[in-house]
Order: structure tokens, then C-alpha cells, then sequence
């Protein structure tokens, strides 16, 4: 087989874990006893994709994403989605000038490098689907006039379970816009603990130090693409997605798109190991939070208690990973 003369060499690799571990510690000062969130959702921004925050009010979701913006240096805004917001609060307008006469657009706050979309379901349908264009191909329409938000692009969406009142449902296209799905969960009791203690730092934002830069993020995120994904680690994914498709529990499977999501993560996360090459553990790591958000399950399985997370696993076991061929 023939190298890839874009592939990151081992140095790239050993001066990107360098970079990746300086994001989580600065973010872990605002998030304390979250270390394996705070990682994967580092993974997830310099694979280029968006993560999505799931949990109920007061976990931390918002902290996370606000910390992850300040440390990784570059633009950042912020929308708290409401029931009343329009499409065009979130991508920006067209806007008559009456000193010159001129028709200009006034860009919205997803021009930016960080954007934090805060409750994204206690918004409409509608102003919700504003975001799937300039999630997938990074550019927003406006009049039949395409303009391009910057390079990185990153949605941090923070969203409490649908079964509260006042929340709607998101729509699966945009779920598969999410590179990953996390789920905080409260703190164990030391954490906790630590947390309530009179003057504690948690949750402070304002300490957590900008470690890198926006290009240094694009840049790394560029190169990581050419990381080596053997063949067979090809296979062994895309039989795992072969798998969730034929599970009856489910009425939609695994898209494509998703199995390429799950590649692209495990390219970063191998790198964030200090690995230049993917092996069959990361994405087993992976494959739960890339592809179970991605995933509709069918009335009989929702009625019997059955989660996609346990379809993922389920589809991860029944394949067999592949093993090293002896030299």
C-alpha cells in the first residue's frame, strides 16, 4: 500500500496530544470531575464536528461549552434559543442602508468560530432547521448570495431532555448534523462536594486559560484527516453499521454519514492517544456517542424500554473486531 505523504508523523502526533491535553486541562478548571466528557468533546471539535449536550438543568452543560470556546482562543457567541427566535436571529439578514442605498448583509452570530447554541430545543422547528445548511456545508444563503462563516466552525448545542414542557423535539437531520452526543451526568460525591464548598472555582469560566489558537485548531484538524485508518478498521465499522441496520429494534440505522463521523473521530482520538494509526478499541470508545443519537428506534422498542446506546453496544458485540496480522 502506498503512504500517504499527508499523514501526520509521529512528531505531528506526539505535538498534537501535547495540544489536546492542554484543551482538556484548561477546560477541566471550570469542569471538575469530568475528564473523559471534557475529552470527548474535544475530540469531536478538532474532528470538525458539532456536539450536542444533553442533560437535565444544572449538570453542567452550559459550563462545558463555554469553557471549551474560552481555551480554544478565536471568536465566540452565544444564542439562548427561545420559543420567539427567528431564523434570521441565528443566521443573519439582509439590511437596507438608507446613507448609501445599498442592500448589505449584516451577518448573525454564527459567524464565528464557536457557537454556542444554548437550549436549542425550546426553539421552533423552524429556526432550528436554520442551522442545517451552515452546519454541514459552513456557509449560510441569504437572498441566493452564499457567504461563508469562519474556519473552524464549531456548534456547541446544549438541550434538556424532550419530555420537558416548553422543548421540542430536534428533527433527525439535524441529530445527524451532531458529531457526538453527551450526556454529563451529576458529579461523584467528592466532586460534588468539592462544588458546594464555600468559594469554590467550579463552573468559573473566566479562569480557564486560552491554550491555542483558531488556525492552530484548523490546521490540526486539516492534518488529522490523513491519519492511516487500515482497511479492516474500515470494514469492522462499516459492519457495525451494517448490523444497527438490521436490528429490528430500530427504524432507521447507521447513515453513511454517521459511519464517517465515526471515522473521522477516531482519527483525532487516536492521535489524542498518541497513536498515528486507529485500532479496533477507539471505536469501540467512540462508536456509542457518535451513532446512537443518530438512531430512530421503533414504537415496540421505545414501548419495551430499549435505548439506541444499547443497540450500539449490542451492534459493537455481535462483530468481530479485527486482530493484528502476525509479522
Amino acid at each position: 500500500m502506498t503512504e500517504n505523504p499527508l499523514a501526520p508523523t509521529e512528531d505531528d502526533v506526539a505535538r498534537f496530544r501535547l495540544l489536546h491535553d492542554a484543551v482538556v486541562d484548561a477546560v477541566s478548571v471550570a469542569l471538575q470531575g469530568k475528564r473523559p466528557i471534557v475529552e470527548l468533546a474535544t475530540v469531536s471539535l478538532f474532528a470538525g464536528g458539532h456536539v450536542l449536550l444533553e442533560d437535565v438543568p444544572g449538570t453542567g452543560k452550559t459550563t462545558l461549552a463555554r469553557a471549551v470556546a474560552a481555551a480554544l482562543g478565536g471568536s465566540s457567541r452565544r444564542i439562548q434559543f427561545t420559543p420567539d427566535l427567528l431564523p434570521a436571529d441565528v443566521t443573519g439578514t439582509s439590511v437596507f442602508e438608507p446613507g448609501t442605498g445599498q442592500i448589505n448583509f449584516r451577518p448573525g452570530p454564527v459567524f464565528t468560530n464557536v457557537l454556542l447554541a444554548d437550549e436549542i430545543n425550546r426553539a421552533a422547528a423552524k429556526t432550528q432547521s436554520a442551522l442545517l445548511e451552515v452546519m454541514a456545508e459552513r456557509t449560510v444563503t441569504v437572498d441566493g448570495i452564499g457567504h461563508t462563516v469562519p474556519d473552524p466552525f464549531v456548534v456547541i448545542a446544549t438541550q434538556n431532555p424532550i419530555d420537558l414542557d416548553g422543548t421540542y423535539r430536534l428533527p433527525e437531520a439535524q441529530l445527524d448534523r451532531f458529531l457526538v452526543r453527551i450526556t454529563l451526568g451529576y458529579p461523584d460525591v467528592e466532586h460534588e462536594l468539592a462544588v458546594l464548598r464555600p468559594g469554590s472555582r467550579a463552573g468559573v469560566v473566566e479562569e480557564v486559560p486560552e491554550v491555542t489558537t483558531a488556525e492552530t485548531v484548523a490546521a490540526a484538524s486539516r492534518q488529522l484527516r490523513h491519519l492511516h485508518v487500515a482497511e479492516p478498521i474500515l470494514t469492522y465499522i462499516r459492519a457495525i453499521g451494517a448490523a444497527t441496520r438490521a436490528d429490528d429494534r430500530l427504524r432507521l440505522g447507521a447513515s453513511t454519514r454517521a459511519l464517517r463521523g465515526l471515522v473521522a473521530a477516531t482519527q483525532v482520538y487516536a492521535a489524542a492517544q498518541g497513536r498515528h494509526f486507529v485500532v479496533p478499541s477507539d471505536v469501540q470508545r467512540l462508536a456509542g456517542p457518535v451513532l446512537a443519537h443518530r438512531l430512530v428506534p421503533t414504537r415496540d422498542a421505545l414501548l419495551a424500554g430499549d435505548t439506541t446506546e444499547a443497540v450500539v453496544t449490542d451492534a459493537v458485540g455481535s462483530v468481530e473486531a479485527p486482530r493484528p496480522v502476525p509479522a
